[in-house]
């Protein structure tokens, strides 16, 4: 198998001896390479906490968590924030661009951090805008565009390092419907076209069904697992809605 992060057996606990909370419970999966997975649960059930332990935000209690057969806790501290760089994009709900920069520049930081050619960054940072759809943006700055063109430069940033692994942690929970449209579809283009392996946290149905593969939780457990498969967009949206319908808990339903 292809297989890029192995989850095994994966524990989480915070608190302390008197008061301890049991985020996730003996989780295990494989992801492959070029897959678009997402992770999807209400509130509570360990979703972000799971993210955080895969981008090495945070540890596990137990268990391991491997990505290219390197253990995630075998890393020091000291090499940490490299392993990040050169291992993993991330795209975040708020953006986290810098309102100082330009579309361009904030595409670029991650190469300038990288020590990339700065012969090279240019190229790079046109080919990744026209590819997502932002070339006639990026001598703007954040606050002249909108939310969607916001994330599509996010998603540029993300990807322009050619990561192992995008994380996308509710990245459509701060756009409208139709800005988060466009976001899954150029998300979809980065999975299908540019090979990007992606896995995204959300609670929503309509964004989940962009997704090839989703892995539902509960209490900390895996609840359920669904695969895309031949069925259009439309039916597995439907068959995610009947699942969390049993999971229980809010989830938008937009179509």
């Amino acid at each position: 198998m292809n297989n890029l992060l192995q989850v095994k057996n994966v524990e989480k606990y915070y608190g302390s001896k008197k008061n301890i909370t049991k985020a996730l419970d003996d989780v295990s999966f494989d992801i492959n390479k070029n897959e678009f997975t997402g992770i999807m649960g209400s509130s509570g059930s360990g979703k972000t906490t799971l993210l955080n332990c895969i981008a090495t935000i945070d540890t596990v209690s137990s268990g391991f968590i491997y990505m290219d057969n390197i253990d995630l806790s075998e890393i020091k501290d000291k090499d940490i924030a490299r392993f990040r760089r050169e291992n993993i994009g991330f795209i975040f709900q708020d953006f986290n661009l810098l309102d100082t920069l330009t579309i361009s520049e904030n595409i670029a930081l991650s190469l300038i951090i990288n020590n990339i050619d700065t012969n090279k960054i240019d190229t790079l940072v046109q080919e990744y805008a026209k590819k997502l759809g932002i070339e006639d943006i990026l001598d703007k700055f954040p606050y002249e565009v909108s939310g969607g063109q916001k994330q599509r430069c996010a998603c540029a940033r993300a990807l322009i390092n050619h990561p192992k692994l995008v994380l996308a942690d509710e990245p459509t929970g701060a756009l409208d419907s139709h800005s988060a449209g466009l976001l899954l579809e150029a998300m979809k283009t980065m999975n299908e076209k540019l090979g990007a392996t992606i896995l995204m946290v959300t609670h929503d149905a309509f964004s989940a069904s962009y997704c090839k593969r989703i892995l539902f939780l509960k209490d900390g457990k895996i609840f359920n697992e669904l695969v895309k498969g031949d069925k259009t967009r439309r039916q597995f949206f439907e068959e995610i809605l009947d699942v969390l319908a049993t999971l229980g808990g809010d989830h938008t339903n937009v179509k």
